[in-house]
């Protein structure tokens, strides 16, 4: 289990957007160490309220073979989970279950964007399911859930 809170996804005080580049008004959290080492990866909401995810694969994102490591799609799809769960989720949370389809390899300078929906949002946990592309080729299929924690009380 993951045990990283990540609470009010949208509101978040370590909540960071970008305002150049490629990702001009996409958002990332800057609270997670591993995340920022294996990122950056980003998010938005759009209008309609579908979430987006993206990254542009970079050379530390390669396995010895020049396609984008498993790791660094399992990396992006935990993110990707909480991103889309992040307006069901409205407090802590752990990661309880990842499962993925590798479909695809990806290379360096592809950009690599997600897409999912909550499937159900529960009392305790939250199911997101989704899938990564790059351009129209399909990658990768995920599920992941989610379980809500109490915040401890400080005392």
């Amino acid at each position: 289990m993951k045990d990283i809170s990540k609470s009010a996804l949208l509101t978040r005080p370590d909540l960071h957007e970008a305002t150049e580049g490629e990702f001009k008004g996409w958002r990332t959290w800057t609270f997670d160490s591993f995340l920022n080492q294996s990122g950056p990866f980003w998010h938005r909401v759009d209008a309609d309220r579908t979430v987006r995810c993206a990254f542009r694969a970079q050379k530390k994102h390669l396995n010895g073979h020049g396609n984008i490591h498993g790791g660094c799609f399992m990396a992006f799809v935990d993110y990707c989970v909480f991103a889309i769960a992040g307006l069901e989720l409205h407090g802590p949370g752990v990661t309880v279950s990842l499962s993925s389809e590798f479909l695809d390899a990806a290379r360096e300078d592809e950009l690599i964007e997600a897409t999912g929906q909550v499937t159900r949002a529960g009392g305790s946990l939250i199911f997101v399911r989704g899938e990564l592309r790059s351009g129209e080729r399909l990658l990768l299929t995920f599920s992941g859930t989610i379980k809500r924690v109490k915040q401890k009380s400080r005392a």
